[in-house]
């Protein structure tokens, strides 16, 4: 077991808590760089794919695990991200300066759809998120001039300065190089006082108003960000489709992002990317039991989606705290036995907001 010896007050916002998360995780950078070479060409383009829902998962996390805000029309701002970014790239924006623009346009329109979301909470704000999530898609399908409508629109080449970075190994390099930017980025977000901010929010709005915080500009700005990072997200997902259409951008796409954040571990940057890993494999997983199964369990329709509903409900109830909790839980275990108390984690009676001030 580690115990670090805080002598500053510093220590407690910096980036590397102790030497050993900057041995493992430099060695896990390194693992990232490397093993690509070693993989064939499905294998990179699910791996992309993760990095590109790890990203999108950023974003959702900064405002339903950081702020407490509860969204079910995610899927509206990648379906912004990625249709800005092929539209500019089809009117020949460069490739960073079009990645640029979209995330900055998707983080506008979630500040203003956050404004009249702060009257809201819980459940009435999931349902004010999924009807944004269903006008963009009706947007999308009428506007035929710009999305193509039904008919969709190509994605043009990721190409800069003259190289193609549409290749598997491109790609997979981009995608991983941008994650790791915008892990950096958040985790300077959540210990600057923007950051703290939302956190208190989250945790309590009577106290963290009554502590001077701004709640109408810490909500805004955790939609505004948690958009942005969605809208690029969107970006990179338009070259992995490589063709856009409406139809990939609905209410499931939306439960699924949710779904990454709520397994992975709520309030973790590690749960991010236990919940991409999961999202992103997992319907291959599906696929493979489809192979197997009966044929008259293989051929249900909407199989998938009805398997991470229940996946999303056994997490909920049996581990709330995730993928990421469950590797603490463990880890605490072998680091404390044989003296580790069952009733470490015994769950505790959770009151509503409301029944807090009683």
């Amino acid at each position: 077991m580690r115990f670090i010896r805080k002598t500053r007050y510093m220590q407690d916002i910096n980036l590397i808590k102790h030497s050993g998360h900057l041995f493992w995780y430099s060695l896990l950078l390194i693992a990232l760089f490397i093993s690509p070479f070693g993989m064939d060409r499905f294998l990179l383009g699910e791996f992309s794919l993760v990095f590109v829902y790890a990203i999108a998962g950023l974003g959702l996390m900064l405002l339903v695990g950081y702020t407490g805000l509860v969204s079910l029309g995610h899927a509206a701002f990648l379906a912004i991200g990625a249709y800005t970014h092929a539209y500019l790239l089809h009117q020949g924006i460069p490739f960073f300066v079009s990645l640029t623009v979209a995330s900055f346009f998707s983080g506008i329109l979630g500040g203003l759809i956050g404004i009249p979301a702060l009257r809201m909470m819980g459940i009435y704000l999931a349902v004010a998120t999924l009807a944004f999530s269903i006008i963009v898609e009706q947007v999308l399908v009428h506007w035929v001039s710009v999305t193509g409508g039904f008919q969709g629109m190509s994605v043009p080449k990721p190409i800069v300065g003259g190289h193609d970075l549409s290749s598997p190994y491109a790609f997979y390099f981009l995608c991983l190089v941008i994650l790791v930017i915008c892990i950096f980025l958040t985790m300077n977000l959540l210990r600057s006082p923007a950051g703290r901010a939302m956190t208190a929010v989250r945790d309590s709005e009577t106290s963290a108003e009554s502590m001077g915080i701004d709640l109408a500009k810490t909500k805004t700005l955790a939609f505004a960000l948690s958009a942005a990072l969605t809208g690029l997200a969107g970006a990179l997902f338009a070259h992995r489709l490589t063709y856009l259409a409406p139809d990939a951008f609905t209410i499931i796409t939306s439960i699924q992002l949710l779904l990454m954040v709520v397994v992975g571990g709520l309030g973790s940057l590690h749960g991010v990317i236990y919940g991409a890993f999961f999202i992103g494999f997992f319907p291959q997983v599906i696929a493979i039991f489809r192979d197997f199964a009966p044929p008259g369990i293989a051929q249900i329709p909407g199989l998938e989606p009805a398997i991470f509903g229940l996946v999303l409900i056994f997490f909920l109830i049996y581990e709330p705290l995730g993928i990421y909790g469950r590797w603490i839980k463990i880890r605490l275990y072998f680091e404390e036995f044989p003296l580790y108390r069952k009733a470490t984690y015994k769950r505790q009676k959770s009151f509503l907001r409301t029944e807090r001030l009683h």
